[in-house]
């Protein structure tokens, strides 16, 4: 029996399996299931063309057996087996793959596919085995032959009695270390469920004696132990099944059996495309948000499977940021196996299938928002938010994808409201879609600002979020109409300027710098007020940057204390401007106590802080003697 090397190439690329590519060990055996998977999927395809061969898929089967004494674990299928030949091409060089073979000579599109690069996944059983040996019978050949290796160092082949056709592996399981438990891959819970969650939707039945207890015959308090042949995978995964076999409770099973979230989905989405790219796909738009949506750990992505096999348990690269809220899974026959993440980002497969996603998920949710508007707002009231700063992100470059998505509470309607729906109701005179921040919708209400624009009849829109204002500036219009801040510098309704103001202004220029002067840089001017109508005084600010932004901007770690430019407007039909021209007029001291007051207020009203408390409570003091 002569002793092979494998490949120098073979050598380094097992080496860097066994070490580096894999991470988690458990998935040596989603490879070999796959691969007798694929070898059985051989078998079929062959009986599609040759009359002498005839598939009675009942016979066809994958089973494990695990022996603890021995420290073996086997995986044996029915399938197509190996030759001498194929054995040294598939086994003893690691690049190339003996399933892409058979596939560019067979193809054959009636749903079944090849999976597997069989080269390259069997070598990860090198993480568990000391020894690997694989005992197999090509269909057709008289002879069987043995495999066999221990790592690096090479392998052997020589011919072995085995009456059926078919392929056994049986790994020498390695012993313990103080790091390392390889015990888990004998016991027989263990193995069920690495075959639940990687294999579980394989189409040909993995069976595997299954021990379990139960009332001895005519006894009814002795039990005994049972050991049976069980089938251990489904088989047909949900995902395959048509749309209309299926009942929500269904999807909702499948939601919590794949542990997706505790609560139950608002919308599935059930895609199946058989076009330039394969797929099926099944995705959930989840009710409530979960506990670490918001933070670093969170992690998104959609399950990858490959023709029913679990390639990877997040795939990121199929869902955008801003849909990161979808749970779900993708399968496609058009992937790779032992496709890696780098070699997933550059993909062609899968950026299309991404494309296609993305207009599903955006699809579902219009559709949400138009039959049923209760369920929308309660999914907005969760995810909302990563809508808007979908807007934001990317230079809002998906401005065009998230605008008809995205609400807002309404002064008028007094609950969540689209765009659309807002400029829908605009009458004709007003040009802009105004709107005003802060911290709730109780505090807005109470915004001097608003005045104005509530008095001409206009619906202001509540912006409460803290990306909402970053959101607009970068949407920048909507349907040809800009948006307006109630607390910018020029609201846009032209008979509001009227002369009264301007003659207001310059008669008192004078006691509007002394003001101006008071407060140094903290405004940037002070002038009359074209919106109050029923109090003293507010801020309103000039320039790209608003006082709700400033709070948030201030917020940041290592903020560049950003400020907004602002501006003490003041109501000169409001009793207290004639205290300001008195005090102009008669005791200066005075003036400046009341200008710093004023000042304090406008930035309560705005839920800014004020810049020194004991002065301001010292000053409310003063006027009070």
């Amino acid at each position: 029996m002569e002793k092979k090397q494998f490949q120098a190439e073979s050598k380094r690329l097992l080496d860097m399996m066994i070490h580096s590519i894999y991470t988690h060990r458990e998935i040596f055996l989603r490879e070999l299931l796959s691969n007798a998977s694929d070898a059985i999927d051989k078998i079929y395809y062959r009986a599609l063309t040759d009359d002498n061969i005839t598939f009675d898929k009942d016979n066809y089967f994958i089973k494990i057996a695990a022996n603890k004494e021995s420290r073996k674990l086997t995986i044996t299928d029915t399938g197509i087996g190996m030759t001498k030949e194929e054995l040294e091409n598939n086994l003893g060089v690691i690049a190339k793959s003996g399933s892409l073979a058979f596939k560019s000579e067979n193809e054959l599109k009636d749903g079944h596919d090849i999976i597997g690069q069989f080269g390259v996944g069997f070598y990860s059983a090198f993480m568990v085995a000391d020894v690997v040996t694989v005992i197999t019978k090509s269909l057709g050949s008289d002879t069987a032959y043995k495999w066999e290796s221990e790592g690096a160092d090479g392998y052997t082949i020589e011919p072995y009695e085995k009456s059926e056709v078919g392929t056994e592996i049986i790994l020498t399981i390695k012993p313990n270390t103080e790091d390392d438990n390889y015990d888990e891959f004998l016991e027989e819970y263990r193995l069920k469920s690495i075959v639940k969650k990687y294999s579980d939707f394989i189409r040909y039945p993995i069976k595997m004696d299954t021990t379990s207890s139960r009332l001895k015959e005519g006894s009814e308090s002795e039990y005994e132990e049972v050991t049976e042949e069980q089938t251990i995978n489904s088989m047909v995964p949900i995902w395959r099944k048509n749309k209309n076999e299926l009942t929500t409770e269904d999807y909702e099973n499948f939601y919590a059996e794949k542990h997706y979230g505790f609560d139950k989905p608002l919308k599935h989405i059930h895609i199946s495309v058989d076009g330039a790219v394969r797929y099926q796909a099944v995705l959930y738009i989840p009710e409530k948000i979960p506990f670490d949506y918001y933070t670093q750990e969170y992690e998104k992505g959609l399950e990858l499977y490959s023709n029913g096999v679990l390639i990877m348990n997040k795939c990121a690269d199929l869902l955008p940021d801003y849909f990161s809220f979808v749970k779900g899974m993708v399968d496609s026959e058009d992937l790779s196996l032992n496709i890696s993440r780098e070699m997933l980002q550059h993909d062609r497969q899968l950026k299309l299938i991404a494309k296609n996603i993305k207009n599903k998920i955006k699809g579902q949710l219009q559709s949400l928002l138009k039959e049923d508007r209760e369920k929308y707002e309660a999914f907005f009231q969760s995810f909302g938010r990563q809508l808007k700063f979908g807007v934001y992100s990317d230079f809002g470059s998906n401005k065009e994808t998230l605008q008809d998505l995205i609400m807002f509470y309404s002064s008028k309607e007094k609950k969540l409201v689209t765009l659309d729906e807002y400029v829908s109701r605009m009458p004709e005179d007003q040009k802009y879609i105004y709107y005003a921040s802060g911290e709730s919708v109780e505090r807005i209400e109470k915004l001097p600002q608003t005045e104005l624009v509530a008095d001409k009849g206009y619906e202001i829109l509540y912006f409460t979020d803290d990306i909402d204002e970053f959101a607009i500036r970068m949407l920048m219009n909507y349907k040809e109409k800009e948006f307006k801040s109630v607390s910018s510098g020029d609201l846009g309704i032209e008979e509001q300027a009227d002369e009264k103001e301007s003659a207001e202004q310059t008669e008192n220029q004078e006691l509007f710098e002394y003001m101006k002067s008071a407060l140094g840089e903290k405004v940037k001017a002070v002038r009359v007020s074209k919106r109050l109508k029923s109090h003293p005084v507010c801020l309103t600010t000039e320039g790209d940057v608003s006082i709700e932004m400033e709070k948030v901007l201030q917020a940041m770690p290592n903020n560049q204390n950003v400020k907004a430019d602002k501006v003490l407007e003041i109501n000169v039909n409001h009793e207290i401007f004639a205290s300001l021209k008195d005090a102009f007029a008669n005791d200066k001291d005075k003036l400046s106590l009341f200008t710093g007051l004023l000042y304090n207020q406008a930035l309560l009203i705005e839920g800014l802080p004020i810049e020194d408390p004991v002065e301001f409570t010292n000053d409310i003091c003063k006027i009070m003697v």
